[in-house]
């Protein structure tokens, strides 16, 4: 394991009924190049070594000694690999036939793990062979050379680098209480199935969603293997379903019906896992009174240069494209339902909006909008100001007269020159002076503005600062840092411009030409006097970085604690130019801008320590009375060493 990463595969591999040989030699060959591939755990079907369908053959004595003699093959041909291979096989324990996966590393057996529940129903006999788990008292057998105890309590295997994980075999994750919740429980990173579930239509959607539902309830990696082509056709027909999941999300899947072995790759972030179980309380509160008897696997030898291979979106706040409109309506409705009840508990009908013409104040205007219409009250009660100053170019100051006009709210227009001018003559403020003191009296000016425009309307006004924009302290404190509601406070900064190209495609040509416009302006204050041709001349991105940057650290290091090094690592995968989404970006600029990122966050958090209300959207919040809590004073000295030592 480097950088959390677990390297995994589900192998599909070719099979002869009842031929233990053929399907012997087969698994050697894919993990000959599993382990050529630096794979670390590699999960094999059901009862692969046999295969499933050998029906009343499995009790026919020379089969299952030539089982044996198969899992000699497979412990002499993996003397010297450090790949963990999991085998599906019949084992007898006493009295008893099981169902077995073994456990192989190094030329060792290192455990058996019996299945527990047999489907014994439509076109399943397994009990006519096998018995459960639950029928064996724990048994030391002789077994290719190996004492192994076989028991009916829950068994995890340990890594060398303490990566955890548990087995269960196909029905058992069909079963209502499935055995993988306690080994997850118990601590389980990674939960590995060996299956053998037949094709039926509609079958493999609602085992997908099982696959999925489970490895998100139980906050785990989730490696399937199932039979596939070779197996009898008498009655059944298996389709070699490899499906790798991470807490809920398909990482890799196989071929489906395909007459060719095959070998499904991914690497499970378990870092991610435990930061997961480690911030949600109640997977914490259910650990207790599970555990489980661990194995210790051996010590690998091998070192090898560590390549991430699964894709990482440079998007993460995002929704994907095949939900974007669901997603879009969910955002707008939060929103929605957030203002709604806040108008309606404080009697207010009337807001104040500040609309400068940029994606931020767009985004809150849409959502007064919305807010009103489902109300059923007059959007005059929107109260849209455009307050032009020193820096505010015409294409700006057009779009927002543009959109409030088109949508149909009440303008107002106060330019506020003259006074901050008199602001400034009163503090002996050097106009020509360009500093943050001529930044934020504008800024500080405009929520005079506001507020007592408010107070004077019996209204509200509406925040349109961004999840993106308090994370970097990009706000003037006590500015536009302030409203009485902020409802874009849960929203990065790349998924307001989503957001509103949304909206773009559903209103009419005026206002669709606008919010298109808004959304090509760049982002910035406008607190500068523009150029000689009335371009913006500061570009917030130039500044203080791109915000496409900035929310991808947001979300790693919010959302999952990652160090700096792993979300470098990361954003040079989301970012390397092999994205058509996203831009490219090289290691120097990363690197830059994620140090930029980490001295804002530390050093703004007295901004964030007094908001005001907003919604919560997505999984990510910076509200002090939400998801997080931090000292406004805290050190970022260990985090910036860290990226200092960043090669480039």
């Amino acid at each position: 394991m480097q950088n959390g990463f677990v390297k995994v595969a589900a192998a599909v591999p070719s099979v002869k009924v009842a031929d233990c040989e053929y399907n012997t030699l087969q698994i050697e060959n894919i993990i000959a190049k599993a382990e050529g591939k630096g794979v670390e755990i590699i999960v094999f079907p059901e009862l692969s070594i046999t295969g499933y369908s050998c029906q009343d053959l499995f009790r026919q004595s020379l089969l299952l000694d030539q089982v044996e003699t198969s899992v000699l093959m497979l412990l002499d041909f993996t003397r010297n690999l450090d790949i963990v291979c999991i085998v599906g096989i019949p084992v007898a324990v006493g009295d008893l036939l099981l169902n077995c996966a073994a456990v192989i590393q190094k030329g060792d057996l290192l455990g058996l793990v019996p299945k527990t529940y047999l489907p014994n129903y439509s076109e399943f006999y397994e009990k006519r062979w096998f018995a459960s788990s639950q029928d064996l008292q724990p048994t030391e057998i002789r077994f290719a050379g190996n004492k192994i105890l076989v028991t009916p309590e829950p068994v995890l295997f340990r890594t060398c680098d303490n990566v955890l994980f548990g087995i269960e075999i196909c029905e058992d994750v069909w079963a209502p209480a499935p055995p993988s919740n306690n080994l997850a429980l118990s601590g389980a990173d990674i939960i590995f199935n060996l299956s053998a579930s037949d094709e039926l239509i509609g079958k493999h959607k609602y085992l997908k969603s099982l696959l999925s539902q489970q490895s998100a309830r139980t906050i785990s990696g989730y490696v399937y293997s199932g039979c596939g082509f070779g197996e009898s056709s008498q009655d059944m027909v298996y389709a070699g379903n490899a499906i790798i999941y991470e807490n809920g999300r398909l990482l890799a899947e196989g071929e489906r019906f395909s007459f060719k072995p095959q070998a499904v790759m991914s690497q499970i972030d378990v870092e991610k896992l435990r930061s997961e179980r480690r911030t949600n309380s109640t997977y914490v509160n259910a650990q207790r009174g599970h555990h489980a008897r661990i194995v210790d696997a051996h010590t690998t030898v091998a070192q090898r240069d560590f390549e991430l291979i699964r894709d990482v979106d440079p998007h993460p706040f995002i929704p994907k494209s095949e939900d974007m409109e669901a997603s879009c309506n969910e955002i707008f409705s939060i929103q929605v339902a957030g203002l709604a009840k806040r108008l309606v508990h404080t009697g207010c009908k009337t807001v104040v909006v500040g609309i400068s013409g940029g994606l931020d104040s767009t985004l809150a205007l849409l959502v007064c909008v919305k807010t009103f219409d489902k109300l059923g009250w007059d959007r005059k009660g929107i109260v849209g100001v455009t307050m032009p100053g020193f820096g505010t170019t015409d294409r700006t100051h057009d779009n927002a007269v543009a959109l409030m006009e088109s949508l149909g709210v009440t303008l107002r227009e106060i330019n506020i020159s003259s006074a901050v001018e008199q602001h400034f003559a009163d503090i002996g403020q050097d106009e020509s002076v360009h500093d943050v003191t001529y930044e934020n009296s504008q800024a500080r000016e405009r929520t005079q503005i506001l507020m007592d425009l408010g107070n004077k309307l019996g209204g509200l006004v509406i925040g349109t600062g961004d999840l993106s924009e308090l994370a970097l302290g990009w706000a003037t404190y006590n500015g536009d840092h302030m409203s009485m509601y902020g409802v874009n406070s849960g929203i990065p900064k790349t998924l307001i411009r989503h957001l509103v190209k949304f909206v773009a495609a559903s209103v009419d040509d005026a206002s669709r030409l606008t919010l298109l416009d808004i959304i090509d302006t760049p982002v910035s204050p406008e607190l500068i006097p523009a150029d000689d041709e009335g371009n913006i001349v500061q570009k917030t991105e130039e500044l203080v970085g791109p915000y496409e940057l900035h929310d991808f650290f947001l979300y790693y290091i919010l959302r999952f604690g990652f160090r700096p090094t792993k979300i470098f690592m990361l954003a040079r995968k989301a970012f390397n130019g092999n994205n058509a989404d996203a831009p490219f970006y090289d290691d120097e600029t990363i690197k830059k801008w994620l140090s930029t990122f980490l001295r804002r966050f530390f050093s703004q958090q007295f901004k964030r320590s007094c908001l005001p209300d907003g919604p919560k959207v997505g999984s990510v919040s910076l509200s002090p009375r939400g998801d997080w809590r931090m000292p406004s004073d805290a050190s970022s000295a260990l985090w910036l060493k860290e990226c200092e030592l960043i090669t480039v």
